[in-house]
C-alpha cells in the first residue's frame, strides 16, 4: 500500500530524537512509494531546506520567534512572536517552555497551528497524518478533519510534559484519544500512555527507534583512541552531565591522559554554567558544540567510550549510533532501555545504577556522590576493557535498522486508515 502523508513536527528538524527520527521514516516512505510532505516548527530565520530528502516545497513550516531575538528574519514571515516552544524543557537551541507560555500565547500557539494544518489538508490532501509527540499539535487534526486517521508518535518527552504542564495535559486528553493510533517506542511506555492518555492496549503499538548505518559505521575508526571519553546531548542537568564533569575529574587522577569530548548545545543559566565548568576544566574536556550527525560519527570513531548518564530518556538512540562507531557504553539503568536496548547491546554496554529520584528527572540530592562513585568506576572498568569485536556489534545492531522500524509505522499507518473506514 501506498498513498499520501502528511508529518507534523512541532519542532526544528533533525536536531533532537524526534526530528531525526522524521528524516529517516520520510527517506524510508519515499523509497516505499507514499507521496509526503512535512510541516514542521522553526525559528524564522531557520527554515530547512529539506527534510528526508524531500524537496523544500514539500517543507511548510510554522514560524517562531528568530534565533537572534528579534520577531522576524523577513517581516511578515514569522507566525508566533516568541521563542519555539520545545518538548524537553532544555532544547539544543533557543526555546521556550509550555509550563510558562502564557494563556493568550497557548492560544495563539494553537491557532497557527490548526490554521496550517487546515491549510496542508486542503493544498496537499494527505491520506493519513502522522503527528509526532502526543501534544498540541496532535490533539489538533481532528478540529479540521474529524474523519482523517492520524497516527501520533510519542518520543517520551510528551509524556514528560505531562507531568510538567498537568493542567495542560488535563485539556488535551480528550482530543487526543479521537486519533487512531499512538506508536511508542517500548513496552514501558506503552503503559505508561495507556494510562495518562485512556488508550486502549489495542491501539497503541511498541515500534522502536533505529540508526543511520550509511553514517554510523567503523570506516575511518581510530584502531586505538587511547582513554577518551564521549558525551553527547543537551546541556542539562537532567543528563547527569555535571555528575560526569565530577566523575571525569576523579578520573583524571587515575587515568592518564584522560580527555573527556563534549558535543551538544542548549540555552539558558544551566546550559551557559555547565560551559563555563566545562572551559575550566580544559584540557581534561573539550567541548566541541552542537555537531551535525557526520561531524559526530567522525568525533565517535574518535572515541573509546561513550556515556549517557541520563536521569530521564525515551530510548537513547545515540548509544546505537556510538556502537556502531566502534565505542564501548556507559549509561543510566532506565526503564526504557533496559526493556528495549540493553539485552541487545549486550557486553557493549555498562548499566549504572539510577540514583533515587525526586521528580521525573531530578535526583535527590542525598543520592548523587554514589552515583558519581559508581560512574566513575564504570567508566575506568570501560576504558580498560579495550576494542570491541566487529562480530559483536553487528550481532547487537541488528535490531536497529530504520528500514525494520518503518515497517512497523507503515503497518500501524495501514491499520489507522481502516480503522477510520479509509
Amino acid at each position: 500500500m501506498s498513498g499520501r502523508i502528511l508529518h507534523l513536527l512541532s519542532q526544528r528538524p533533525l536536531l533532537t530524537g524526534s526530528g531525526i527520527t522524521l528524516d529517516a521514516l520520510v527517506s524510508n516512505a519515499t523509497a516505499a512509494g507514499w507521496k509526503q510532505r512535512v510541516l514542521v516548527g522553526v525559528p524564522g530565520d531557520r527554515v530547512p531546506a529539506g527534510v528526508g530528502g524531500l524537496p523544500s516545497a514539500d517543507v511548510a513550516c510554522v514560524t517562531f520567534q528568530a534565533v537572534d531575538g528579534q520577531a522576524a528574519a523577513v517581516p511578515g514571515t514569522t507566525d508566533l512572536d516568541f521563542a519555539l516552544p520545545g518538548m524537553s524543557d532544555v532544547m539544543p537551541y533557543a526555546s521556550s517552555r509550555f509550563s510558562e507560555l502564557a494563556p493568550a500565547q497557548l492560544a495563539a500557539y494553537r491557532d497557527a497551528w490548526r490554521e496550517a494544518i487546515r491549510k496542508q489538508l486542503e493544498d496537499f490532501s494527505p491520506d493519513l497524518v502522522h503527528a509526532h509527540h502526543a501534544w498540541i499539535v496532535a490533539s489538533l487534526v481532528k478540529d479540521v478533519a474529524p474523519s482523517l486517521p492520524v497516527v501520533m508518535h510519542a518520543h517520551g518527552t510528551c509524556h514528560r510534559q505531562m507531568s510538567l504542564c498537568p493542567g495542560l495535559a488535563d485539556s488535551l486528553r480528550s482530543s487526543l484519544v479521537r486519533n487512531e493510533r499512538l506508536l511508542v517506542l517500548h513496552r514501558q511506555q506503552s503503559g505508561e500512555y495507556q494510562r495518562a492518555l485512556g488508550f486502549a492496549p489495542g491501539r497503541v503499538e511498541v515500534v522502536g527507534a533505529g540508526y543511520n548505518d550509511a553514517l554510523f559505521n567503523l570506516q575511518g575508526r581510530e584502531p586505538d583512541p587511547g582513554p577518551v571519553l564521549l558525551y553527547a546531548g543537551k546541556l542539562a542537568a537532567a543528563k547527569g552531565l555535571p555528575q560526569l564533569l565530577d566523575a571525569v575529574e576523579v578520573l583524571a587522577a587515575r587515568v592518564p591522559g584522560l580527555l573527556l569530548q563534549v558535543a551538544g548545545g542548549g540555552q539558558g543559566r544551566e546550559a551557559d554554567a555547565l560551559r563555563r565548568r566545562m572551559k575550566e576544566m580544559s584540557p581534561l574536556v573539550k567541548f566541541h558544540g552542537r555537531l551535525d550527525q557526520p561531524e559526530l560519527a567522525a568525533l565517535m570513531r574518535r572515541s573509546a567510550v561513550f556515556v549517557l548518564p541520563s536521569f530521564y530518556e525515551g530510548l537513547p538512540l545515540v548509544l546505537a549510533e556510538a556502537l556502531a562507531c566502534g565505542c564501548r557504553l556507559v549509561a543510566t539503568d532506565l526503564p526504557g532501555l533496559r526493556e528495549a536496548m540493553a539485552a541487545r547491546l549486550g557486553e557493549a554496554l555498562a548499566l549504572l545504577p539510577a540514583p533515587a529520584m525526586k521528580a521525573v528527572d531530578t535526583p535527590r540530592e542525598d543520592a548523587l556522590p554514589a552515583f558519581v562513585r559508581a560512574l566513575t568506576d564504570t567508566l575506568e572498568a570501560g576504558l580498560a576493557a579495550g576494542a570491541l569485536k566487529p562480530e559483536t556489534l553487528a550481532d547487537s545492531l541488528a535490531a536497529f535498522s530504520w528500514k525494520a522500524v518503518f515497517e512497523r509505522v507503515q503497518s500501524a499507518w495501514i491499520e489507522a486508515s481502516e480503522a477510520a473506514g479509509r
